[in-house]
């Protein structure tokens, strides 16, 4: 069944964006009294389309449980990257239940922004917007503005640090000698991996290196890596 995020409910009447309107009229052309699921402020409901006059309304026929997630909450902090790269890992992350990406200025980054950053801004929020109805969420990750490595370093939670230099405590190593944390924030670095001056910076402020194995990963293919081994880790 499709999924679509709610903006406001007022008694039995479901509101949407004008754009998954468009998309239930035009795109599934739904008909009259089917039904679809709409998640608002975290609650799940069963939905039922209606027409008039050309208009499409969502009433809630009820109200259904939602399902607890096993998913830690996780930080993704990541540099800035080409377009197809970005949107694969926006997308994939997603996919795979992090909670928060951060995208980052780092002197490796191949991809420098100087304008037009609300507009990148509104581009990846509604990428992972469409991925977490595709996967069936119930909150849509937050994307934070484009943000500086100075700002990264203030962040609260276990934080670590994916390195490419030779280190004996792995990511596996250290989920299993830390399991109390409420939030887990993650730096990937971008291609030819952090800089060591970012890196020795991190590690002064508490952020903790570890290696992901012998392999070097591309760095759209680190996050996915991540997660699927903290999906593993924290599945039911």
């Amino acid at each position: 069944m499709q999924r679509y995020f709610g903006v406001r409910k007022i008694d039995s009447m479901m509101y949407l964006e004008p754009s998954d309107l468009y998309h239930i009229q035009t795109v599934m052309r739904m008909k009259e009294h089917d039904t679809i699921e709409v998640v608002y402020e975290k609650e799940l409901f069963l939905c039922s389309i209606h027409y008039e006059k050309g208009e499409v309304f969502i009433e809630v026929v009820k109200q259904l449980e939602v399902k607890q997630d096993f998913m830690k909450h996780v930080v993704l902090v990541i540099p800035l990257l080409k377009e197809q790269k970005m949107d694969l890992i926006l997308q994939k992350a997603t996919e795979l239940g992090v909670s928060e990406i951060v995208p980052v200025e780092m002197k490796r980054s191949v991809v420098k922004v100087h304008d037009k950053k609300e507009k990148k801004l509104e581009r990846w929020n509604r990428i992972v917007k469409e991925a977490s109805e595709q996967s069936m969420r119930y909150i849509v990750p937050i994307i934070h503005p484009i943000t500086t490595f100075g700002e990264v370093e203030k962040l609260e939670g276990l934080k670590v640090i994916c390195s490419t230099r030779e280190n004996k405590k792995t990511f596996k190593n250290l989920l299993q000698t830390v399991s109390k944390y409420d939030k887990l924030i993650i730096v990937i670095g971008p291609e030819g991996g952090i800089d060591p001056s970012e890196e020795d910076s991190l590690s002064c402020h508490g952020f903790i290196p570890v290696t992901l194995g012998p392999r070097i990963m591309r760095v759209e293919t680190v996050p996915i890596y991540v997660l699927s081994v903290l999906n593993y880790e924290y599945m039911e």
